[in-house]
This record gives structure tokens, C-alpha cells and sequence, in this order.
């Protein structure tokens, strides 16, 4: 990653992205540090009488998150990622990368391939990441979704099989799963009350004297709040938007959140926020909602316990699960 683009994200995240999704945080004086992690700036957060003695473990939960992104990332050629992307058949690859690819093959399968780890081509062809995003000729849209879908990857017994030559992108879901991974080794440092955000995926440990409140950002309104999640207990809430990255092209916006089935932008959504007990289920989830569509979106939750949606639909209009309805202020 350049400099200018390292500098880009500390801007947008000390002058725009911390005005949106952000802990609401009361008078107390908390540890926070932050890091360049995972394409975004990760903060962590710890609440404690004493939270200078738990200086050591933050730095341990950043390098364990340093070490799986290291894994996870197909633009690093010693990767997991670029591994699995080369080759056909069995392919070994660390436990975490394991794990990770066994959560998002059984979210591809009870989404019906609306998440679909299968598209490293296809988003590589539409550019997003690099300086000139395009977008692709219905040709060249075709031959990427060749091989894809999420039958090309079966995970069993300890190994993963990959049955095409498609190029394997983890960007659904990667980033939640560091995410716990950072928060287990909080907890295991014994750290009670924390907060793990990642750019806006966030990840919450332990109760605090009142609830933990959470500001989502409005999809279409770039200095405001669309609503405030107020959870008693600790969770995992990320959000897909997209608004988050995008590209105007003949008159038209194009995002990064594509359909499996055309190879195209889903146009169903303007943002989806999942609420669950992990952040890596709470990551391929927002994203295979916001391709299904608010209403088969949040009949996918209700498949999953203590797992919920706030869906703003393409429309504007604002969906939301049942068991989510009485934790969400609107302003």
C-alpha cells in the first residue's frame, strides 16, 4: 500500500468515518489504539479502571490480526489466498484460512450462492482498488463468472477442495473473522469491556453500567446518522453499503458489492447492518443479504440465532427483524 494512500485512509477515517460508526462513548478515559490493518484503520478499545495494563495484549490482538491478514490477502503472493487461487483439487492451507472458507461455503450454500467466495476475477476486472475503475464489457463479465459459484469450494475434513481454476476472494468475510480473532485474544488477556472496529466492523466484549450504543451512518446523507443500535450485551455489528466504494460511469454508479448471478453491481439494497454473536458471520451475512434483498435477506437471519438486520432497500425504505425493532433508536 503507497504512502498517499496509507495517508488518504487516516484522513477519511480522523474526518469522516469516526463520525459515523463509533461506540457513543460516555466520560470515561479509555485505552484506544489504532493501527493500518486490513485496507483500513482498526481501533481498539478497552474500558477499565486500570486500561494501561492491558497495553501488551492490544499490540498481541494487532499482530494476531497482522499475521491473518498475511494469510488472507490474494494480492500477496506467499498467501493462503493466492495458494488456493493457483491451484485445483486439494489444497492445504493454516487452520484459520480453514475455518474462515468453512463458515463462508455453509453462508454461500444456506444463501442460495448470493455470497460467493468465488469472484477474485470478476471483481478484479471491475477495477475497484485501483486507480481506474471500469466497467466490463457484458463479454468479459461472462467469461469471469466461468468456474464460479459456491459448489467450487468444498471444505471437509481438515482440507478444502477447490473444483475450478476460479480466483478466490475473501473480502466478504476475512475482516470479521480477524476481528474475533483479535477480541478472543483480548479475552483470553482477560480484558472485560472492549471494542474491536475495523473500519466500521466492529466487535463488542463484555457489558458497561448502561447499554453499548452504536451509530450507523445513512447510506444516502453523508453527515448523518440513519439510526443507533442500543445493545445490553456485547455483539458483532457490520454493515454493507454502497456507498462505501463506488465509481460513476456514462452518467451511471457502479459499487463493489456484486451479484453472483450477473456479475453486476446488486441493485436490491442501499445498505444492510447485521447484528450477531460473531463478526465473521456478521460479515458474509451483510453481504449476502444485501444481494438477496431486504425481505429474503431477513428471512436468511431468522435462520440463525441471535442474528438480526436493519436493511435500507434500494427504494429508501427501511426494513428490520423482529428481534432487532425494540434495540434501535431513530432519530
Amino acid at each position: 500500500m503507497s504512502r498517499y494512500r496509507l495517508l488518504a485512509i487516516v484522513l477519511l477515517w480522523f474526518g469522516v468515518a469516526a463520525a459515523f460508526w463509533h461506540v457513543l462513548q460516555d466520560r470515561e478515559q479509555p485505552l484506544i489504539r489504532t493501527r493500518l490493518l486490513l485496507g483500513t484503520v482498526v481501533e481498539i478499545t478497552v474500558y477499565d479502571p486500570h486500561p494501561q495494563r492491558y497495553i501488551e495484549d492490544v499490540e498481541a490482538a494487532f499482530a494476531e490480526m497482522a499475521s491473518l491478514q498475511a494469510l488472507t490477502d490474494g494480492s500477496r503472493r506467499d498467501s493462503d489466498v493466492a495458494h488456493l487461487s493457483e491451484s485445483v483439487g486439494a489444497v492445504k492451507v493454516a487452520p484459520e484460512t480453514l475455518d474462515i472458507l468453512a463458515e463462508g461455503v455453509q453462508v454461500g450454500q444456506a444463501s442460495g450462492g448470493a455470497f460467493d467466495m468465488t469472484l477474485g476475477r470478476l471483481k478484479a476486472l471491475w477495477g475497484f482498488g485501483s486507480a481506474h475503475p471500469r466497467r466490463p464489457s457484458a463479454e468479459e463479465i461472462r467469461a469471469a463468472l466461468v468456474g464460479t459459484g459456491p459448489g467450487m469450494l468444498v471444505v471437509d475434513k481438515g482440507e478444502v477442495v477447490k473444483r475450478s481454476d476460479a480466483r478466490i476472494d475473501l473480502g466478504g468475510i476475512a475482516k470479521g473473522y480477524i476481528i474475533d480473532r483479535a477480541v478472543a485474544v483480548l479475552e483470553q488477556a482477560g480484558v472485560q469491556c472492549a471494542a474491536v472496529n475495523a473500519g466500521g466492523d466492529l466487535r463488542l466484549i463484555g457489558r458497561r453500567a448502561g447499554p453499548w450504543r452504536i451509530g450507523i451512518r445513512h447510506p444516502r446523507q453523508a453527515d448523518a446518522l440513519l439510526a443507533t443500535l442500543v445493545l445490553p450485551e456485547p455483539m458483532a455489528i457490520v454493515t454493507s453499503g454502497d456507498y462505501e466504494r463506488f465509481f460513476e460511469q456514462n452518467g451511471k454508479r457502479y459499487h463493489h458489492l456484486f451479484d453472483p448471478d450477473t456479475g453486476l453491481p446488486a441493485e436490491r439494497c442501499q445498505s444492510v447492518t447485521v447484528v450477531s454473536a460473531r463478526a465473521g458471520l456478521a460479515d458474509a451475512l451483510a453481504t449476502a443479504v444485501f444481494v438477496l434483498g431486504p425481505k429474503a435477506g431477513l428471512a436468511l437471519l431468522e435462520r440463525y440465532p441471535r442474528t438480526w438486520g436493519l436493511v435500507v432497500a434500494a427504494d429508501g425504505s427501511t426494513l428490520i427483524s423482529p428481534g432487532l425493532r425494540e434495540r434501535v433508536a431513530w432519530p
